[in-house]
């Protein structure tokens, strides 16, 4: 097989976009399995006693208690709400390991180093690297084997794995499973699994997977304006990023002021892009009527969509809403993408009634 590097302009440059196939990479991750090579990403490990509840005071989720063994997503905010960091963090034989974008794994390390002060815990970077398997056929008995588990554990949970790393499951369909090994064991890890029948993948197939499970990836598919509920990070998949109901944290009042009284200035969506046209890029504005109304995130050829697109845009937006996206790119909000109609926050309802009785 011959790898095609990952652009070099984009986030994952120097990681493998594709095996000369990507379609095909793609079909084989929805009715057999793959395993995409994800080990640029960046993952710190956290030890010490006081390790949940001082990282609990400074992020956006509720981990004080976080069980040995659950994987949630968490998120670092800056004063006025908005997202500086996403990660996914697994908490596993009293240690707290945090895995997110290879741009910010530097800055995310350098910036909890600096919050340590007097508690009892240790940011430091892990040598993990991240495998992610994905398809129905992860069950079968030689795949298991080849991960080095029983069964595939329950999402957002996860196991030990002999030799040390651990595997956790992801939310979704088909079955997505994430491994974090030792970097040294990553060419006998991939050997064995190519070995029980997984084909390797490059990026591309995993960013498709990804963008048609409306998962948005910090950076990309997000901007320096980007709060957690335009991202769908409040009750997203899985675990969702933000625990509405615990304490101070940094950028909570925007949190609590946007769930409780207004509604987010953006929504995710899902874009179908005109196939005819040149790919607009991530980034590019998204308009309606000559008016600027979003912006593009990930845009990606799926092998059974087209080309498709995360799109963060007005909020209020019709989903039959003629859209053009970059320089005059014919685009479609996918109707099932659309978050669910606005109800009024507690807050919100309160002023109303307040206004109406006074009327």
């Amino acid at each position: 097989m011959s790898a095609v590097p990952a652009p070099e302009s984009g986030p994952d440059a120097g990681a493998v976009w594709h095996y000369g196939d990507p379609l095909g990479e793609q079909r084989a991750a929805e009715v057999a399995a793959v395993v995409v090579d994800r080990s640029h990403r960046g993952v710190i490990s956290i030890s010490g006693a006081d390790r949940r509840s001082w990282l609990h005071s400074l992020t956006t989720q509720h981990i004080t208690e976080l069980p040995d063994g659950l994987s949630t997503e968490n998120l670092s905010l800056d004063g006025q709400g908005r997202v500086e960091d996403h990660w996914v963090q697994t908490e596993l034989d009293g240690v707290s390991y945090l895995d997110t974008e290879p741009w910010r794994a530097e800055p995310l390390l350098t910036y909890l180093q600096r919050m340590v002060f007097w508690a009892d815990a240790l940011p430091e970077k892990s040598d993990l690297a991240v495998l992610s398997l994905i398809g129905p056929k992860l069950t079968g008995p030689a795949v298991l084997a080849a991960v080095g588990v029983d069964a595939l554990p329950e999402p957002m949970t996860a196991v030990a794995l002999p030799g040390g790393g651990f595997a956790r499951r992801m939310p979704g369909d088909p079955p997505e499973l994430d491994l974090l090994i030792p970097r040294a064991d990553v060419d006998a890890r991939l050997a064995a699994l190519r070995q029980a029948g997984v084909r390797p993948a490059g990026l591309w197939a995993y960013e498709a997977h990804r963008v048609a499970a409306l998962r948005p990836r910090l950076g990309v598919d997000t901007d320096e304006r980007t709060i957690p509920h335009e991202a769908g990070w409040i009750g997203g998949p899985g675990l969702g990023a933000v625990h509405l109901d615990k304490g101070c944290y940094r950028g909570q009042e925007t949190v609590a002021r946007v769930h409780n009284l207004g509604r987010p200035p953006r929504m995710l969506v899902l874009l179908h892009l005109d196939g005819s046209a040149d790919r607009p890029q991530t980034g590019d504005p998204v308009t309606a009527g000559g008016r600027t109304v979003g912006r593009l995130g990930t845009v990606v050829e799926h092998v059974d969509d087209g080309p498709v697109a995360l799109a963060l845009i007005k909020r209020g937006i019709p989903a039959d809403t003629e859209l053009l996206a970059g320089d005059g790119v014919t685009a479609r909000i996918d109707a099932d993408s659309m978050p669910p109609e606005d109800t009024p926050g507690a807050g919100r309802a309160a002023v109303d009634r307040l206004r109406a009785n006074r009327r």
